[in-house]
């Protein structure tokens, strides 16, 4: 694969990305869609309270225009007039006020929930360039936005005509009968023209956020070496990793041959494994593991103990079963108390012997089940 193709955006955006944008603000949006709920929740909201509204709006002309003899000598007329009517408007529009900051709020939970960022608040001062903002208006995006805005125009413009054409009869009808019924019907008609254009700006809404969602996807797009520098950045470099894996072994390794001295016996399968054991019965519940290791380190550990005067016990069962159950520093398994006291048992034995003189005792062959030795079974 070539660089150029390998530098495309073809990748889809990682978890890390998609924070940062919500961080910065850049979420999927669209105005359109909000539009068209906030229009529909006004209208059903207007629509289905039509005659409580009518109500509501007849109270607030009458306070202005009606009033009793003793209400003109009042000087509380006023105040009592104004907070008649502000409280017959709140009952007036606070439906439409519900049901439309209700709206407000469901379009970016369509969209992927509600998001706020600091960030996008902070002033940018190179956005007030006049030159860069020309760019913007005459770049591919600017272009797509201004052709979505005269096709909407055009198409609401059209269905709306089509409709006054439609109800010419009917708008031509309010007023010939009488005042009420004129109402009623313009009323009627207004409610059904809000209708269409709330249906129609809902149909270019759901097109238009389907749209941004994808747009707003393939701006996140990421090259194929994005995603690897980014899990270089969340991991950490591979080769820094393993360098420090190296030098955590290394360490390990040296304080394991620091505290090797202090074994009481280390066991081995002649040239494979060499498991070093230290006990002190007044301050362990059982054997410790304080050193073990494969070829070259099994190597290391037997000359260590050699040098020390450590015994070599041959065992090769319970060597493996030791390396393969037992990590440094820990306890041995009760599945493995039998075969190591026996061990130790021989040790004590041949401590004594060498004392006085006497003859080693023989070495014991401990037993071992053959599933703790895991995968070095047949090693």
């Amino acid at each position: 694969m070539s660089e150029d193709s390998d530098q495309e955006k073809t990748e889809q955006p990682t978890e890390k990305r998609l924070r940062e944008s919500r961080e910065k603000g850049e979420v999927a949006s669209s105005r359109d869609l909000s539009g068209a709920l906030v229009v529909l929740a006004g209208v059903a909201a207007l629509m289905n309270s039509g005659h409580s509204a009518f109500q509501h709006a007849r109270r607030i002309f009458s306070f202005g225009l009606e009033y009793r003899r003793e209400a003109l000598f009042s000087d509380e007329l006023p105040a009592r007039a104004l907070h008649g009517a502000m409280h017959e408007a709140l009952w007036l529009f606070g439906p439409v006020a519900a049901a439309t900051l209700i709206a407000v709020f469901a379009a970016p939970f369509l969209l992927g929930g509600l998001n706020f960022s600091a960030e996008a608040l902070q002033p940018k001062f190179d956005r007030l360039d006049p030159i860069k903002g020309l760019g913007r208006i005459f770049a591919m995006r600017g272009l797509v936005e201004l052709g979505k805005a005269l096709l909407k125009l055009l198409f609401i413009g059209a269905v709306l005509l089509l409709l006054l054409s439609h109800w010419q009869g009917q708008l031509q009808a309010t007023g010939r009968g009488s005042v009420t019924a004129g109402i009623a019907e313009a009323i009627s008609l207004l409610g059904s023209a809000a209708l269409w254009f709330g249906s129609i700006l809902a149909l270019i809404g759901g097109i238009d956020a389907a749209y941004q969602k994808f747009d707003h996807s393939k701006r996140l797009r990421m090259s194929k070496q994005e995603v690897r520098d980014e899990m270089k950045e969340s991991e950490g470099n591979p080769e820094l990793k393993a360098r420090v894996r190296q030098v955590q072994q290394m360490q390990s390794r040296r304080r394991m041959m620091e505290d090797l001295p202090r074994a009481d016996v280390v066991v081995v399968n002649p040239t494979h494994f060499a498991v070093a054991l230290v006990y002190d019965d007044g301050r362990m519940g059982a054997p410790r593991v304080i050193a073990k290791g494969v070829d070259l380190l099994a190597q290391q550990i037997r000359l260590v103990a050699g040098t020390h005067r450590i015994p070599l016990v041959e065992a090769p069962p319970l060597a493996r079963a030791l390396y393969a159950t037992t990590e440094l520093g820990r306890e041995i398994p009760a599945a493995l108390f039998v075969a190591v006291a026996q061990v130790l048992a021989y040790v004590y034995q041949l401590k004594q012997a060498t004392a006085h003189g006497d003859p080693p005792p023989e070495a014991p062959r401990p037993a071992v089940d053959p599933d703790l030795m895991g995968p070095y079974r047949d090693e």
